[in-house]
């Protein structure tokens, strides 16, 4: 009961993250806000949960773990009615910062305690339980959120967290029972607004950098310098501080299947974000699917993921975490070089089965991933643990998603710019009267401009997949820094018996 109640905890969160991408069409026009202007609905969220992260680990060390979970169970499922009775666009961008603020711990927290609660030989599957409630967000939250909107109003799309947030705030407040805070953690104010300024201005930089042009803008300029800065201030401060009373414990830093598990989990979180957000855009831009045939066609991919965590979460445990991970890397890869070789003619099946094995390669890294990287943290810095570890995998995913799209733009305009070369009044193959691209009639060239974009564009989406399959490529060799756990004589269990 523990698991389901923190569960639905954690796909509340998951799908806030993707389910209102498809509504803001109808936001926009319901708000009468502008293209510009309706972005920071999904910028709101973003910044704010990245803020709010890393203060987990204090706030479960000063109130406790289920004062914490209750408390942000509530607030997140508040802030959702906020958000689907707004008025006003200024309404529902308050609303959803509300709702990124209590909505940072719930994944984090549902992952600490899955770990407290389980021995360490079911770690595995506890991982996998966990796994499949964060990854439903990016699979399911685009095909919902269309369904939602298109039948009944893009308020839904918020208002569906309500009798799941009941559900999960009466299965914590009943099933998990409160241990008296540590107070262990003294609160550093300078260090949590350094890091917060960090996090919020790489957060706009990254989300906001496409439509501003990039560094052809002052703002992405700003941002910059506010992140550097922040973040040296931050990390000057921390270093000189006692162990104990800097907001983030540098401790964590010296585990290295901890610190290594952060490195493989920002790739992680590049690759599949990444690879989710380049393949709805490349079907409906390029192929002509509609929304609805695009979602079903990416849909399996998670299908796989879920089959495969079922699965090595079993043998978790029982088989090395190097092994594991060394296969679902080298599976995602492959279905990343399938998709390297994509053109503008391809069946369903062409775009079904790649994503599927990509899906049981995330599967295969995922759950062992989380196992390895927490297998030898001790169980008091689990909370402060989780919380890092997810503000990683999600600066990774904005990263990636900023990197493809950015390079899209980029190599698109390079190969269209070669492309254009070919076309000179001496190739006979555009002076043919026979042909709708004929350079002789008037809807001539602009038929030939169109098929080079769409050709160019082909291009650049295949560079992407080529980065991200070297990129997964190139983590495998960390692999050898894992270090699998030493027997121990009791569980690594902490004292939270209470939990269950």
């Amino acid at each position: 009961m523990i698991t389901i109640s923190i569960m639905l905890a954690t796909i509340i969160q998951a799908l806030d993250g993707t389910i209102a991408n498809v509504a803001l069409p109808h936001m926009q026009g319901s708000l009468s806000a502008s293209q510009d202007q309706i972005t920071w609905v999904l910028t709101s969220f973003i910044v704010a949960a990245a803020i709010a992260t890393p203060l987990n680990g204090w706030l479960v060390d000063r109130f406790g773990l289920k004062r914490v979970f209750l408390v942000s169970v509530a607030g997140f499922t508040a802030a959702s009615v906020l958000c689907g009775i707004s008025a006003t666009l200024t309404e529902i961008v308050v609303a959803r910062m509300l709702q990124g603020v209590f909505g940072a711990a719930l994944v984090p927290l549902s992952q600490s305690v899955l770990l407290d609660i389980n021995p360490r030989e079911k770690h595995g599957s506890a991982m996998a339980v966990w796994g499949m409630g964060v990854m439903i967000g990016p699979i399911l939250g685009p095909t919902l959120g269309g369904w939602l909107t298109d039948s009944y109003s893009w308020r839904w799309v918020f208002f569906i967290n309500v009798p799941i947030g009941a559900l999960a705030f009466w299965g914590i407040w009943r099933y998990i029972h409160h241990v008296d805070p540590a107070r262990r953690i003294r609160f550093d104010t300078f260090g949590f607004v350094t890091l917060s300024v960090a996090i919020g201005a790489l957060q706009m930089l990254l989300d906001r950098g496409e439509q501003n042009d990039w560094f052809a803008s002052t703002e992405t300029w700003v941002e910059l310098i506010l992140t550097t800065l922040a973040f040296a201030y931050f990390i000057g401060h921390t270093l000189t501080r006692p162990a104990g009373q800097s907001f983030v414990d540098f401790r964590l830093l010296k585990n290295a299947n901890y610190v290594t598990g952060l490195l493989l989990i920002f790739i992680v979180g590049m690759v599949l974000f990444a690879t989710r957000a380049l393949m709805p855009t490349m079907l409906q831009g390029l192929m002509g699917y509609p929304a609805k045939l695009a979602g079903l066609v990416t849909a399996p991919s998670g299908l796989g993921t879920m089959a495969a965590m079922m699965i090595v979460g079993r043998l978790t445990g029982k088989v090395d975490f190097r092994l594991l991970l060394g296969v679902g890397f080298a599976i995602t890869a492959f279905s990343l070089w399938q998709m390297m070789h994509y053109t503008l003619v391809l069946s369903q099946s062409d775009i079904v089965w790649p994503g599927v094995i990509q899906g049981v390669g995330l599967g295969l890294v995922f759950v062992p991933l989380s196992a390895a990287t927490f297998a030898t943290l001790s169980p008091q810095m689990r909370a402060e643990g989780t919380a890092l570890y997810s503000l990683v995998r999600n600066i990774g995913s904005s990263i990636g998603i900023a990197l493809v799209q950015a390079l899209l733009v980029r190599n698109t305009q390079i190969a269209h710019a070669s492309l254009a070369t070919q076309i000179n009044p001496a190739n006979p193959a555009v002076h043919d009267p026979m042909s709708l691209y004929d350079m002789a009639t008037q809807a001539g060239p602009a038929l030939i401009n169109g098929e080079i974009t769409r050709q160019a564009s082909m291009i650049a989406y295949v560079d992407d997949y080529r980065l991200m399959m070297l990129l997964t490529l190139a983590v495998i060799p960390m692999l050898l820094l894992i270090r699998p756990p030493k027997a121990a004589a009791a569980p690594a269990r902490v004292d939270h018996a209470a939990l269950e």
